[in-house]
């Protein structure tokens, strides 16, 4: 049997982050990685017209499937990191995700341990975009929480220089997920 999208695990905990990140590379596994078009105008219109018919998300374009695999794969490689102690202040025990498709929560993710709730927005941007990104997701969140939750924003590290130093509000944190090409191989 095939497996989806909706065979990911939503609650994302250390018995399952890895199988999880597996699965959802063998998805990616069937796009296909050659675009053929007689010229330009033909390419383009694929890339944002055409269902790509193939990996976590078949009916949509590649250009779309494209936006949400990267915000996926950086949302899986953040809850790992943070479950293997990345940000110390950010320790709980399992965290409820959305990935591209979803739109069950507020948020793209959240956890609690009974004393503190964490809200976090996740995204991949290209540098241009980063700024404008980072301060909607901060506004979103910053509507929703009480005194003692916790902020967590999950992007990729190439969305800003390697000498960018966040400067976040009180339980505020910053998380930032290389995606490099090895890790990405199956």
């Amino acid at each position: 049997m095939k497996k989806s999208i909706s065979d990911i695990p939503r609650k994302l905990n250390r018995e399952n982050i890895d199988q999880a990140i597996t699965n959802y590379l063998k998805l990616l596994k069937d796009i296909p990685l050659k675009i053929n078009a007689d010229n330009i105008l033909q390419l383009l219109t694929d890339l944002k017209r055409k269902e790509l018919n193939a990996g976590p998300y078949p009916n949509v374009t590649l250009f779309e499937a494209a936006n949400r695999i990267m915000t996926d794969l950086t949302i899986l490689y953040g809850i790992k990191q943070l479950l293997n102690g990345y940000i110390t202040e950010i320790n709980y025990d399992e965290y409820e995700v959305e990935f591209g498709h979803d739109n069950f929560n507020d948020n793209d993710i959240k956890a609690n341990n009974g004393n503190t709730k964490l809200v976090g927005e996740a995204f991949n941007v290209a540098k241009t975009f980063f700024q404008t990104k980072k301060s909607k997701a901060l506004k979103k969140i910053r509507k929703q929480i009480r005194e003692n939750d916790k902020v967590l924003l999950i992007y990729n590290s190439d969305a800003v220089d390697k000498t960018y130093v966040p400067k976040p509000s009180r339980n505020e944190y910053h998380l930032q997920v290389e995606l490099n090409r090895s890790k990405l191989c199956i």
